[in-house]
């Protein structure tokens, strides 16, 4: 699957990034491949819970 994602350079250093698609899934980073490596995670984490959420 291929998201859209929305990556922003930090005021304090590093990245934040967020996937619009998913409401509230949104990670950081200190380099650009963490913050991708992040993102990567952080969206099987909003599936896992949205697939979680259908089944109850």
């Amino acid at each position: 699957m291929k998201l859209k994602v929305i990556m922003h350079e930090a005021e304090e250093g590093g990245y934040s990034g967020e996937a619009p698609a998913i409401p509230g899934c949104a990670s950081q980073g200190e380099t650009i491949n963490e913050l991708m490596a992040n993102l990567h995670e952080a969206v099987e984490g909003c599936q896992a819970v949205d697939v979680a959420e259908m089944q109850k």
